[in-house]
């Protein structure tokens, strides 16, 4: 039974499907898989931001397959990890655990680079276009820690 890691943002249009799209590239196929949710119901069904889409084809990783969805209070029994993209986001997703072991689940993301620091991935919507480049990276380094992180324990 594979490993089962969810990336969470506000919308899951920007930052969530750019981890997903990078840690499913790093970790292997058949023991790991990755999905990404928002914590908001506005992009459910869509495509993830033309924006990141673009970061991502610029460094060789097509994200344009993914569709948005909500998450769900079920993500916490359907998934093992649950790494979330800013405080907003992660106070949200806390807000829906039942009991202590969904809440153990539930990461800061930017917390496996810069630990208990709490640090969020800004949210590059209504920024720049070089704000999704900036995010891809941040992301790219983070999830290259995880994905070590999940081989080792779970590899």
């Amino acid at each position: 039974m594979p490993v089962k890691i969810l990336m969470v943002c506000l919308g899951n249009i920007c930052r969530s499907p750019l981890a997903e799209g990078l840690l499913a590239s790093k970790l292997p196929k058949d023991k790991f898989t990755v999905d990404s949710a928002g914590t908001g119901p506005w992009h459910v069904g869509k495509q993830p931001d033309e924006r990141s889409i673009a970061a991502a084809l610029k460094n060789g990783l097509d994200i344009s397959n993914q569709r948005g969805r909500q998450f769900s209070i079920s993500d916490f029994d359907t998934f093992d990890y649950i790494y979330v993209m800013d405080s907003s986001n992660y106070d949200d997703v806390l807000f829906l655990a039942k009991t202590e072991k969904h809440k153990k689940k539930v990461h800061l993301i930017l917390n496996e680079l810069f630990p208990d620091e709490n640090v969020d991935v800004p949210d590059p919507y209504y920024g720049l276009q070089n704000g999704f480049d900036t995010v891809y990276e941040m992301l790219d380094e983070t999830c290259d820690i995880i994905a070590k992180k999940l081989i080792k324990l779970h590899g």
